[in-house]
């Protein structure tokens, strides 16, 4: 699939790199939702199967130019150096919204999702039992990941290697969040806050040539869960992809709407209204894990009050649909263009 790209494709594909990166961090919501509403979400299937043992061969045989156009590395190099961008700048900004306008927040990707719903839905022809029963069982799956229990932090690297390769799942399949699943696991804030601050001090550090966090057990055990966390996410990547593209390839139709089931399900975890409830103690005190967070057990979910905030988020929802067809717009534009 490697072909010449123009600097106006590179530059969309960094731009789609960054809003998986973002799409992927936030609880909820799916960065393969990002790639198959842009249109390149095979392309990214059948670019990371490429990453196999002739790859390997090419790779050790020192042919880098080769292995660079087999595994089509201009497109994933672009998609990745984006994804890498949003891990330090997009996704910091929306922590600081979740944190300071919540409901708004999770108002605009409830919206972008119900129009991810209808973008992937709306050309769809081939109804029959199966697809119906397959996009059944998707909207069973997703309601039930959707309602359950977060557990409680847990960094054995063994279990954290585990969580890397179920994170990137979010980047493989369209609509199962890979940071909710990683907030029911227990670790969201250990490997996607914590572990990527403490990246981020150390790289502070060393620019400045300040090697004293070397010294730091708080640190070093960070970067070493980070470390790990990176390589599950690397085998889940690959892994993931290998499986898909045999399933996309033999069965798109029922593979298609059990996505669109997955979506649809996966609504409740996006739920604008909804209470977090901590764990706390018989004192009413909140029950802290071993870094000193709150400890979430569940979200109480509720009908909301017709009042000038619920006016409000309404409209971020009606925001993040328009969002989705214009994207959805534009595509068409720029296929009917190139063709």
């Amino acid at each position: 699939m490697e072909h010449t790209r123009t600097l106006k494709d590179k530059i969309f594909l960094v731009l789609k790199g960054l809003a998986m990166g973002a799409a992927n961090k936030v609880p909820g919501v799916s960065g393969g939702v990002v790639a198959f509403v842009g249109g390149f979400y095979e392309e990214f299937i059948y670019s990371l199967q490429k990453v196999n043992g002739k790859a390997l061969k090419l790779l050790l045989a020192g042919r880098f130019k080769s292995f660079f156009q087999y595994i089509n590395g201009r497109f994933l190099s672009l998609l990745f150096f984006g994804m890498i961008i949003s891990y330090f700048s997009v996704s910091k900004i929306l922590d600081y919204y979740l944190q300071t306008h919540e409901l708004f927040v999770w108002s605009l990707f409830f919206g972008m999702i119900v129009g991810s719903i209808y973008f992937i839905s709306k050309d769809f022809r081939a109804w029959n039992t199966k697809t119906i029963i397959a996009l059944i069982f998707g909207i069973a799956a997703g309601l039930s990941i959707s309602f359950l229990n977060p557990a409680t932090e847990n960094d054995n690297l063994w279990f954290v290697f585990f969580c890397g390769i179920i994170s990137v799942s979010g980047m493989t399949l369209p609509g199962f969040s890979g940071s909710f699943i990683l907030i029911l696991l227990g670790n969201y804030v250990l490997l996607l806050v914590d572990s990527v601050n403490a990246l981020y001090d150390t790289m502070a550090d060393l620019f400045v040539g300040d090697f004293q966090f070397v010294n730091d057990p708080n640190r070093i055990r960070m970067l070493k869960v980070l470390a790990v966390f990176t390589l599950g996410s690397v085998v889940g990547l690959v892994s993931f992809s290998h499986a898909l593209s045999y399933i996309l390839k033999h069965y798109k139709n029922i593979t298609t709407t059990t996505i669109i089931g997955f979506i649809t399900g996966s609504l409740g975890v996006v739920w604008p209204w909804k209470v977090t409830n901590y764990k706390m103690d018989e004192a009413g005190n909140f029950i802290l894990d071993s870094t000193g967070k709150k400890i979430i057990v569940y979200y109480e979910r509720y009908i909301p009050e017709l009042t000038s905030e619920t006016y409000l988020a309404l409209f971020y929802i009606i925001l993040g649909i328009a969002i989705v067809l214009g994207l959805e717009w534009y595509g068409q534009k720029t296929r009917t263009q190139k063709s």
